[in-house]
């Protein structure tokens, strides 16, 4: 047999018809793919988790509507490359030739110079942008470059869409169409991709070249899988397993673990920014109040990760690892915001007491609002005991300080503050 492309690869649609998932972008009359059909297609950004269709929706936007196909990947191009591709851009212009669409993968990964080069290309229509990304691009899209496109939200594929992308393959594909396959238990193989199609189709492929034509069992693909795993990781480009493993290292204040496992994500190319992000919100969530030079150390390393570069920022993000997972631990902040959210699902819109509302006018003034109002600060402490929380609320507990040297001054303060109040 001839070397073939990864099943992925070879599954990959070329119309909007055999697209999988992604119906309220791209189903019968959803707003991209009405602007696909109207031809008047804006530069966009498509945003989502790996594995979800956004390469390939790029590619059959540009099929269907037959125009030039330009594919940059942030993290081996540079501003040399979109130049050369905004150049091409302009001779098509010159010579009365259809528009290219520029597609950038991960474009979260570009620089603000290089984000800054395809500004003027956008602005004067010479390209239309398709940008993909994993990240948030209010974080990792400059804002001149956002207000030019627009951003479209792909979601995980469902496991019916899953599933049905499977058997699609296993119904359609050259190679694997006439093995008679069945998948009998689909479980572990959902799980092991984590919603990533494209990880899906290739651990698919990975046990079916292993154990050939039979029924594949949960059993069956955990362990074909086990055997693979190598070869498993490095297809992987979002290593989600990894960051799991990374992340419950620290917060089981292991910086052993934890170390290790960053530098697995270092081998494995991830972004620096992206390790950085989820340290300043682990230091809220798993440690919180415990510590609260967490916080500010998590946000420093991250504003030093973007200062510094690669490859000294791993130096700064070993320090804070290292700190995080030996510090004490407590989510408490964590579980106090969602009880809080739970509790006003649950209540709805309590009404804000009088003595505490503003009174910006004489007519609120004469209603009562802000009447009664004890300014903390005129009285011993700074506290003066009185009623902030909507009345049919009063005394509930949302916040409980964790079991903690800091914490446990904290609970000591609000049980002297409120007495029984709320059971401090």
């Amino acid at each position: 047999m001839p070397t073939l492309p990864p099943l992925a690869e070879r599954m990959r649609p070329t119309g909007l018809d055999g697209y999988f998932g992604q119906q309220h972008l791209v189903g019968k009359g959803a707003v991209l793919r009405r602007a696909i059909e109207s031809g008047n297609l804006p530069s966009l950004i498509l945003w989502g988790p790996p594995g979800v269709g956004k390469t390939t929706l790029a590619f059959i936007i540009s099929r269907q509507l037959d125009r030039p196909f330009f594919s940059l990947s942030a993290i081996n191009s540079g501003v040399k490359d979109v130049r050369d591709v905004i150049e091409k851009a302009a001779k098509l212009k010159e010579f009365g030739q259809k528009l290219p669409i520029l597609f950038i993968d991960e474009i979260h990964r570009f620089s603000k110079s290089q984000q800054d080069s395809l500004l003027g290309a956008v602005e004067r229509g010479l390209v239309t942008l398709i940008g993909a990304t994993t990240e948030n691009p209010s974080f990792e899209v400059i804002s001149a470059l956002l207000s030019r496109c627009q951003v479209y939200i792909l979601q995980h594929l469902t496991e019916e869409e899953l599933v049905a992308l499977m058997q699609h393959a296993l119904q359609t594909d050259e190679y694997l169409k006439d093995r008679g396959i069945i998948i009998k238990e689909h479980e572990a193989l959902l799980r092991l991709s984590g919603g990533d199609g494209r990880k899906l189709l290739n651990i698919l492929e990975l046990v079916v070249n292993a154990v050939g034509s039979q029924s594949l069992t949960n059993e069956l693909v955990l362990q074909q899988v086990q055997q693979n795993m190598a070869i498993y990781d490095k297809a992987g480009e979002q290593h989600y397993d990894i960051i799991s493993a990374f992340i419950k290292s620290i917060r089981g204040s292991d910086p052993n673990a934890a170390v290790y496992w960053l530098a697995r994500m270092i081998a494995g190319g991830e972004d620096p920014l992206f390790i950085a992000r989820r340290l300043v919100i682990l230091a809220s969530e798993d440690i919180g109040n415990a510590n609260p030079n967490a916080l500010l150390l998590a946000t420093n390393c991250f504003q030093a990760v973007n200062l510094i570069g690669w490859p000294e920022s791993r130096i700064i993000l070993s320090q804070a690892v290292t700190y995080l997972a030996s510090s004490a631990k407590s989510n408490a902040s964590y579980e106090a915001i969602a009880n809080a959210q739970a509790l006003v699902a649950e209540t709805g819109d309590l009404p804000v007491p009088l003595h505490i509302r503003n009174a910006p006018t004489k007519l609120m003034k004469n209603i009562g609002y802000g009447k009664d109002y004890k300014y903390a600060h005129s009285y011993e402490n700074n506290f003066v005991q009185q009623e902030f929380m909507p009345e049919k609320v009063s005394g509930k507990k949302l916040y409980d300080p964790g079991n903690n040297a800091a914490e446990q001054k904290l609970r000591e303060r609000l049980k002297f503050l409120w007495k029984e109040k709320y059971g401090y």
